[in-house]
């Protein structure tokens, strides 16, 4: 059952209490004042006339006979007010009625219940519908009911009223909650619209996965229009996280599509100079060819040596992905204040000893002298010698320098070179894994995961990197590196 469906049926069950409530009411206050005035005139009657009965007890146990002399003085008067009275006797089982009352005759009490019968009876008579009060009549003497005063009044004009009243009430009742199921089931589907429109984007969420979907809504800010609201802000990060997700799984496809394809050229090579190896050391007889033992030797050192280098770059690419996975578990660096000037002094120093075609030089660092980061040594080092490293990559020939200033509360360390540089187009995405300039592609040999690394560390320091570079003339990264205050080295 829906929640429209329930609100209407709740509100008409509702309405329904409320109309029986109002209509019971309606009906007992008709029915008192439609009653009231012949009630009491009953009431004053059977007084009047219950006095001079008991009179007549007093001479006459008999008292049926001597009726026409209590009434005469009253029997036009009891006429015009439609009054009917029946005296019965149950010591005779002889009863007298007044005159108009006719040849008819009220119905009486059996004797064993008389004493308990006084009060209000419905009766009728020729097809007549009475109102009767009953009064039994008590011999003083002995306590014992003798006979029943019976004064009663047609009311068909009453009874017609309350009937009447009580089909008014009930035929607008019905058509009061016909209405108002209409109307309330109506009203219910208005209200409830907001929320089929929930419903349905959810349902093209479902089945489309279009996360873009939100829920037009211009109604007042009530319950529904914050529900709204509350739905849509979860739609916009559910769909930034689905595209934070989206964009992450196309990383990890790509890390892995390009990791497997630097991971294959060195594993062929070794894969082929041990096969070759073994056919060179143990040839079928077939196949054997005259060489000497020192062609054999020659030629088994070339290919240990072309194993070794594939080892090499299949380590320091594993290296830089177990790197690269602690960044992406989060792992993070501890930091302490670290003195650049020695720091920087000694990766000039040993970075003339990578292997290089470019031309070296750096400055004397005198800027550096009393300066301190928050960083770690071991990581700046490391970010420092893969930007260098990177430089003697793609600078055949030229110079590649590395120098350092101090502006603006950070120190910026600055490696150039007059390399092959590259299109500011792929500026963006130098810094992505795996990522190489295609200028760079199938010439220079490498892994395309340092610069990713190196961010990672700056980052880590937060720290910054600039990026300056023009095809054909060079590149040049300025890393830059909040100062710290701290004490000067001694």
């Amino acid at each position: 059952m829906s929640i429209r469906l329930r609100l209407t049926l709740w509100y008409s069950g509702l309405l329904a209490a409320v109309l029986l409530l109002f209509g019971s009411v309606i009906y007992a206050l008709v029915h008192y004042y439609a009653y009231e005035d012949v009630e009491s005139e009953i009431l004053t009657q059977t007084k009047s006339i219950s006095q001079r009965i008991s009179a007549v007890l007093v001479r006459n146990p008999d008292f049926t006979e001597e009726l026409n002399l209590i009434l005469p003085e009253k029997a036009n008067q009891l006429a015009d007010l439609q009054i009917y009275v029946q005296l019965y006797n149950y010591t005779s089982d002889r009863a007298v009625a007044s005159d108009n009352l006719r040849d008819y005759r009220f119905s009486v009490p059996d004797f064993s219940k008389a004493g308990t019968s006084e009060g209000w009876a419905r009766m009728t008579v020729d097809n007549s519908p009475f109102l009767v009060y009953q009064f039994p009549l008590v011999l003083q003497s002995t306590d014992q009911v003798i006979g029943m005063l019976q004064v009663g009044t047609i009311t068909a004009s009453e009874d017609r009223l309350m009937d009447r009243l009580l089909l008014i009430l009930i035929y607008v009742s019905i058509i009061t909650l016909v209405l108002a199921m209409s109307v309330g089931l109506f009203l219910a589907r208005k209200s409830m619209r907001p929320l089929i429109h929930i419903i349905d984007a959810a349902d093209g969420i479902q089945s489309g996965n279009d996360l873009s979907i939100r829920i037009e809504y211009n109604g007042p800010n009530d319950e529904i229009g914050k529900l709204i609201t509350t739905v849509n802000n979860m739609l916009e990060r559910t769909e930034g996280f689905f595209k934070e997700l989206e964009d992450a799984y196309a990383a990890q496809r790509r890390f892995v599509s390009d990791a497997s394809h630097e991971l294959r050229t060195p594993l062929t090579t070794i894969r082929g100079n041990t096969d070759f190896l073994k056919k060179l050391w143990d040839p079928d007889p077939e196949d054997r060819k005259a060489l000497t033992n020192e062609m054999k030797e020659q030629i088994t050192l070339e290919a240990i040596e072309d194993i070794a280098d594939e080892g090499r770059r299949m380590s320091r690419l594993v290296n830089d992905m177990l790197s690269l996975a602690r960044a992406d578990t989060g792992q993070t660096i501890d930091l302490n204040p670290t003195p650049l000037s020695i720091l920087v002094k000694d990766v000039a120093r040993r970075a003339q000893h990578l292997p290089r075609t470019a031309e070296w030089k750096y400055s004397d660092f005198e800027v550096l002298n009393g300066t301190y980061v928050l960083g770690n040594k071991d990581y700046l080092q490391q970010m420092l010698f893969i930007f260098i490293e990177n430089a003697f990559k793609y600078t055949p020939e030229g110079i590649v320098t590395l120098d350092a200033v101090v502006y603006n509360g950070q120190v910026g360390l600055r490696i150039s070179d007059t390399g092959i540089g590259m299109d500011k187009n792929e500026v963006p995405y130098i810094f992505d894994r795996f990522y190489r300039a295609d200028e760079s592609r199938g010439i220079t040999k490498g892994t395309g995961l340092g610069l990713s690394i190196a961010k990672w560390i700056i980052d880590e320091h937060n720290g910054s990197v600039e990026v300056v570079t023009k095809l054909g003339e060079g590149t040049t990264f300025i890393v830059w590196l909040p100062l710290e205050l701290a004490p000067p080295l001694e």
